[in-house]
């Protein structure tokens, strides 16, 4: 982020006005993410400690104080994720609750893009399984020749 001087640009974290920033916008986003049918499983009922986490992440990616590695350790995301199913589908749900929680937090556009292409590629690292399309799953395929019973064309 260019600041228009010739010092060196601030962090993030200092553009969007610190902790409180980081900690409404993961409100916002477990909010939405305890809604959904697809992520809200893979949560628990108490989402004191994910919410903890989970900001104070964010708070020392984007340049604000390191309480995250001094209570937790080096971040390690794809191990902390590993014993949960991660497919596209769930990727994608995580990935809309976020761009929408950001969006709703109206940040600056270069920092709206910087967050929105951190966490694109964030999510995307931690599928750790592929899946076939629900729509695909334990169904035949029948294709219709345009015929009102319910059969498969005949050959």
């Amino acid at each position: 982020m260019d600041n228009g001087d010739d010092e060196p640009a601030g962090s993030l974290y200092e553009a969007v006005g610190g902790a409180s920033w980081f900690v409404e916008l993961i409100d916002r986003f477990y909010d939405r993410v305890m809604a959904d049918p697809i992520l809200a499983p893979m949560f628990p009922a108490d989402l004191t400690e994910s919410k903890r986490n989970a900001a104070h992440f964010l708070i020392q990616y984007w340049g604000g104080p390191t309480t995250y590695s001094d209570e937790r350790g080096h971040p390690r995301l794809r191990m902390r994720h590993a014993p949960f199913a991660i497919g596209r589908s769930e990727r994608d749900a995580w990935v809309g609750h976020m761009r929408a929680s950001v969006e709703d937090m109206d940040p600056a556009p270069e920092v709206q893009t910087a967050l929105l292409e951190y966490f694109e590629m964030a999510a995307t690292a931690m599928i750790n399984r592929s899946e076939t399309p629900a729509s695909a799953r334990g169904s035949v395929i029948v294709i219709s020749d345009g015929s009102d019973d319910g059969e498969p064309p005949a050959r």
